[in-house]
């Protein structure tokens, strides 16, 4: 079976999320978790503490879960499970990755915009597990990807071999094309980018991560995700 992990505070994008996790899991038994994080109450109170547990979901909030609950309940394979999570730490963050098996997280735009340190706290967490992870695109992503375009780091401690083969086994597209990191070089390397996307008809990029320390910096550097607006799975270095 195949586990979808998103992190979510049920806006629109929820939705395509939710449509990506079921193109991925191309016919096969699958779970989709929407995960629902909030921070702990900082009470003494039992009394106190409940309340703010018990805090429910908004109109629009509801109209997105149900419409996913729609989305889901129409493919006979996979089922929709929401997991409401108070507090968190590396090590249950780590535990909620085991527990469900998650094969892939998938990360919307709305989530990463959200300013509750808990939500970027997640986002710092999922990037230090093994697990891949897919932010998606500025745009609704379509029925999957098909090409993708892998963009190599200097440092990295991958061979192109490798990403391939993961992708492969792991997934349904394949890299057609490859080029070097740019970040430090965009303005100059953008041109050449945007040719290569159009060239190949590109529809995802491929990247490759490590593990960072934990920041929580007040501005945030531009990833790649943003710049161009297209998906991008991440890959961790150490897959093994």
């Amino acid at each position: 079976m195949k586990s979808f992990l998103i992190p979510t505070t049920l806006k629109d994008d929820t939705i395509s999320a939710v449509k990506s996790a079921v193109n991925q899991s191309k016919d096969s038994d699958c779970e989709i978790i929407l995960m629902i994080s909030a921070e702990t109450p900082d009470s003494y109170s039992s009394s106190y503490f409940l309340r703010e547990m018990k805090t429910g979901l908004t109109a629009s909030q509801e109209e997105i879960l149900e419409t996913c609950r729609y989305i889901v309940d129409r493919i006979p394979n996979c089922k929709l499970k929401v997991h409401n999570q108070y507090g968190l730490s590396s090590p249950i963050f780590k535990r909620i990755i085991e527990h469900f098996s998650v094969k892939l997280v998938i990360l919307t735009n709305s989530y990463k915009q959200e300013t509750k340190r808990i939500h970027q706290y997640l986002i710092q967490l999922a990037g230090n597990q093994k697990c891949p992870i897919l932010h998606l695109g500025s745009e609704e992503s379509k029925d999957g990807f098909n090409k993708a375009l892998y963009i190599e780091n200097a440092n990295a401690n991958m061979h192109v071999k490798d990403v391939q083969q993961f992708v492969t086994e792991n997934f349904s597209f394949e890299i057609v094309s490859q080029t070097s990191n740019f970040d430090d070089n965009y303005e100059n390397f953008a041109p050449y980018l945007s040719e290569a996307i159009s060239k190949y008809d590109i529809d995802l990029l491929v990247e490759t991560r490590k593990g960072e320390k934990i920041k929580f910096n007040k501005t945030k550097k531009e990833n790649i995700n943003e710049r161009l607006g297209l998906p991008v799975l991440s890959l961790y270095e150490e897959l093994a």
